[in-house]
């Protein structure tokens, strides 16, 4: 019912939207032939009218997964193109009111003045106010600067939609272990975060990730959380492929916020909440991903260990604390290094660096780098730092560290600007 409020009330302002936008160009482009006028008038309703009533087939209707993906993108690319587009025609708005009442009282002003001089001078003639037309009005000026703003993001999301869901990007990191032991040093580790099968719909470009993966031949793989949108039956088209993800010391993952099914059922528990959650466990197993569920592992080479810590999702705000680091960390004490795999990057501040400070290293993803940034060698920005700190690429605080995933797939906006998929390898030596 929430979704259903939300959803109708999201759509009513959209039209109200529609209407002010479609008014406001037609007011600009007033040479328009009248069957210019009409064809634009028809086109912008049906297809307006027509991505309304697609996003709650796309929602609520069993659509094939690419239908419902096209429509919801059309959706978000004009919505967001409008949004940008609004603040031009307010300030237009705006504008012509201000103007209008400065008018008004001036005329009333003027008026009073000529009554006055005309009664005292007959023979004064009034002047001439007509003055000669711009080459372009500012009201038609501000609209058409607002299309061409509302072009930009309509076109750069457009593009990163094309060209960016799917342009994996390896990334390599030296990570310095002061306590590693020699068997370890030089030793590689692989990590992805928030596949999001249930947002993909080019299944060669996702093996074609997998494959690039595959080439780095990493020693050991850490996952990070969020394998799905909501249901674990969205893995169902993709299992094969990820299946292939292993490595000589193992795959090891935990669970993000959307793995638990809370965002399809709700908080609580239910018998088919609890199906899911199994689902998504054994899905782990078929496909001999050890997922850990505030649990460790003992990863032994040449004799010599290093602890893998897995923690179920510790979010933040809003986001679900599953993880019990105290049940995580049981018999880890002699361990010279410990990795820790945790979805949220908020658990690292919010609890690991006070409590628990012989973790060396955390993993993390969560954030998406919001699929939306600037990311170059030395220099890094996305809207999403303003809500998390550490957000994307290596952090240190002493001697613990973080790592953030910005992520192998795509949730809501299907594409990425900036802020393309990652896979990263590490290369672990003694610091």
């Amino acid at each position: 019912m929430g979704r259903t409020i939300f959803l109708t009330v999201l759509c009513f302002v959209v039209i109200l939207f529609d209407i002010y936008c479609y008014y406001a160009i037609l007011a600009v482009f007033k040479k328009w032939k009248p069957s210019t006028k009409q064809f634009f008038k028809k086109a912008w309703w049906v297809v307006n009218i027509s991505l309304i009533v697609g996003v709650f087939c796309a929602i609520y209707l069993n659509l094939f997964l690419t239908a419902r993906a096209i429509i919801l993108v059309a959706f978000f690319l004009l919505t967001a193109s409008k949004i940008v587009m609004l603040p031009f025609l307010l300030v237009d708005d705006l504008r012509r009111l201000a103007i209008k009442i400065f008018k008004k009282s001036k005329t009333k002003d003027q008026s009073r003045m000529s009554d006055d001089i005309t009664t005292n001078n007959p023979t004064i003639e009034q002047p001439n106010n007509k003055i000669a037309g711009e080459p372009i009005s500012r009201s038609s000026f501000l609209v058409k600067a607002g299309l061409i703003a509302g072009a930009i993001p309509l076109s750069s999301l457009s593009w990163g939609i094309i060209s960016g869901a799917y342009d994996y990007q390896i990334r390599r990191v030296n990570l310095k272990l002061p306590n590693l032991p020699k068997a370890f040093n030089g030793i590689t580790l692989a990590q992805v975060s928030d596949i999001h099968s249930g947002s993909f719909y080019n299944k060669t470009a996702v093996k074609g990730g997998v494959d690039m993966l595959l080439a780095e031949k990493p020693d050991f793989v850490f996952f990070t959380g969020d394998l799905v949108n909501n249901l674990t039956s969205e893995l169902k088209d993709y299992q094969d492929i990820f299946s292939k993800v292993t490595a000589p010391l193992g795959v090891y993952s935990v669970l993000g916020n959307h793995d638990y099914g809370d965002y399809h059922f709700g908080k609580g528990t239910s018998p088919a909440k609890v199906k899911n959650l199994k689902d998504m466990v054994a899905s782990h197993k078929i496909m001999g991903w050890d997922l850990l569920m505030n649990e460790n592992r003992r990863l032994k080479v040449d004799g010599e260990e290093i602890g893998i810590v897995g923690i179920e999702n510790w979010g933040m705000g809003r986001f679900p604390k599953y993880g019990k680091m105290e049940l995580a960390m049981q018999n880890t004490e002699d361990l010279p290094v410990k990795l820790l795999l945790s979805h949220d990057p908020s658990h690292w501040r919010g609890e690991v660096l006070e409590k628990y400070k012989d973790i060396d290293v955390a993993f993390a993803g969560h954030t998406h780098g919001m699929q939306f940034g600037v990311r170059l060698k030395d220099t890094q920005w996305s809207p999403v730092q303003y809500i998390y700190k550490e957000w994307a690429g290596l952090y240190q605080e002493q001697q613990q560290q973080l790592y953030v995933n910005v992520g192998y797939g795509f949730l809501g906006y299907p594409g990425r600007v900036g802020m393309l998929p990652e896979i990263t390898i590490f290369t672990l030596s003694r610091a």
